[in-house]
């Protein structure tokens, strides 16, 4: 894919080495000139939304690493663009952020179902030019992102789950080592 956009998953090459995108699918949320961001959907956080914010304590949700960049920052994806307010639609029936304390309140109230939204502290992030670089550099391989995908029940699943909507060339990779010189 030449042209990135929102919208699509960056898989990590089974031979990337940055430690922090080993085996990782980042969700695309924004592709302009002058930079890119998406969150990783598969590395979960050693802390939980209640540790990580003030007045939380009731809410012990998980989060996940949504990558390197602003990690004083929390993020969330969810499928509710009719009750919670100020979300962007990233892809069908996908929703990016959106008004927090509602957000807070219908958690709190039951009205979200948990498995229908993801919270993620920090972000990936890349400069101008820099994504085109990387896909030039087959650091990435691309496919359209889905809801199934990105709220996938099993989030160790999510890089081979991707890999595998690239078609059966790219099957023979779900059982690649990390380390080709371990073979």
């Amino acid at each position: 894919m030449e042209n990135p956009s929102g919208g699509i998953l960056l898989i990590a090459d089974p031979f990337l080495k940055d430690p922090n995108f080993i085996r990782t699918v980042v969700f695309l949320c924004e592709h302009q000139e002058e930079g890119s961001f998406g969150f990783v959907l598969n590395k979960h956080y050693d802390y939980t939304l209640d540790e990580l914010v003030s007045g939380l304590d009731d809410l012990k949700i998980p989060v996940f690493y949504g990558g390197p960049v602003q990690m004083d920052t929390i993020h969330f994806l969810h499928q509710y663009p009719d009750k919670i307010t100020g979300g962007n639609e990233i892809v069908d029936g996908v929703y990016w952020g959106g008004d927090f304390e509602t957000t807070i309140q219908l958690i709190r109230s039951g009205e979200i179902n948990m498995n229908k939204i993801r919270f993620y502290i920090g972000y990936s992030g890349w400069a101008s030019g820099q994504l085109a670089d990387e896909l030039k550099e087959k650091s990435w391989l691309t496919v359209q992102a889905n809801r199934k995908l990105v709220f996938h029940k099993k989030t160790d699943e999510i890089w081979k789950e991707a890999l595998r909507h690239l078609g059966p060339d790219y099957e023979i990779m779900v059982n690649f080592p990390i380390d080709p010189q371990l073979n």
